[in-house]
């Protein structure tokens, strides 16, 4: 008898053992599995907060020179995305053509922009996100031309342009609760943009906006899980000494856009795109003297 009480006692005492051990492994993978689609879910929001590509006829109206048709690529390449981890990076190219409306029906000098983002997510919320940026981005034309003419003017039709600069950036944003299969989001981004570390063509010395302070605000609105439609606030101000532009010299200084981009139930990541804005510094890069508001009509995608 005497046994057979001591063999249960053993029975009962293994199964309290075994039984916190099981409990602590299926709270560990679970937390381990929600970590692994939240950092998943986070790559989805990086690249869904990408500047979007766009076709537009005729380009920018009402702008100093006269186009045929602007087209806009960009993409985010998530090299590293492992979902295990808060980081992530990727390779983000950003290429704008212009046809100018002449007989030849030229590019000229397309804008050529390549670089690489880190990503830190800060939150543990998908909903509420919250992370920050790192960018590095060399911005050239192709081409190799002096960059100032003779007479001192910027040379368009075959001058150099180039520059690379650090850009540091903070995102978040809160989505909405489905309700009827309809939910929006609110975006946020503010980000400072520096130049001065690295090359840059000589001729935009003192007449460039090397830096500045940027914010971007976005409200979009989703019908099962497709985004319907999206609008967009942005603007950025060159903070640097420039000559001739004292620290509120506003028309040389900033540059701002809203647009508003819409897609139709039977269109897959397309949106009819319609955007106004003002350049005091055209970013279209040898250009960049140029000053002039702007309304531009086209179609867009997040690719």
């Amino acid at each position: 008898m005497k046994l057979v009480c001591l063999i249960v006692v053993f029975y009962l005492t293994g199964i309290e053992t075994v039984i916190p051990q099981t409990v602590n492994s299926a709270t560990r993978d679970s937390l381990i599995t929600r970590r692994y689609l939240r950092n998943r879910e986070y790559s989805d929001i990086y690249k869904e907060n990408g500047d979007l590509s766009y076709i537009s006829p005729r380009g920018e109206l009402a702008g100093p020179v006269k186009y045929i048709i602007n087209g806009r690529v960009t993409k985010t390449y998530m090299i590293l995305a492992i979902p295990e981890s808060p980081v992530a990076f990727a390779i983000v190219p950003d290429f704008t053509v212009k046809v100018i409306d002449e007989k030849s029906s030229g590019v000229r000098t397309p804008s050529l922009k390549l670089g690489g983002t880190l990503y830190f997510r800060l939150s543990k919320s998908v909903s509420n996100y919250k992370y920050a940026t790192l960018k590095f981005t060399h911005h050239s034309n192709g081409q190799d031309g002096e960059a100032l003419n003779s007479n001192g003017t910027i040379n368009t039709h075959d001058g150099n342009f180039s520059t690379n600069y650090l850009t540091i950036g903070y995102n978040s944003g809160r989505k909405t609760r489905a309700l009827n299969a309809v939910s929006y989001s609110l975006n946020h981004y503010g980000g400072f943009e520096w130049h001065k570390w690295f090359h840059y063509e000589k001729a935009l010395r003192n007449d460039y906006g090397f830096t500045r302070v940027i914010y971007d605000f976005s409200l979009r609105r989703y019908v099962r899980q497709k985004e319907n439609w999206r609008a967009e606030v942005g603007m950025n101000y060159a903070v640097n000494a420039m000559q001739n532009y004292d620290a509120f010299s506003i028309k040389k200084r900033i540059n701002t856009e809203a647009s508003f981009n819409y897609s139709f139930p039977f269109m897959n990541n397309v949106f009819l795109m319609a955007a106004m804005g003002y350049y005091g510094e055209d970013p279209y890069n040898i250009y960049y003297r140029n000053k002039y508001s702007y309304f531009r009509l086209g179609v867009s995608s997040g690719l």
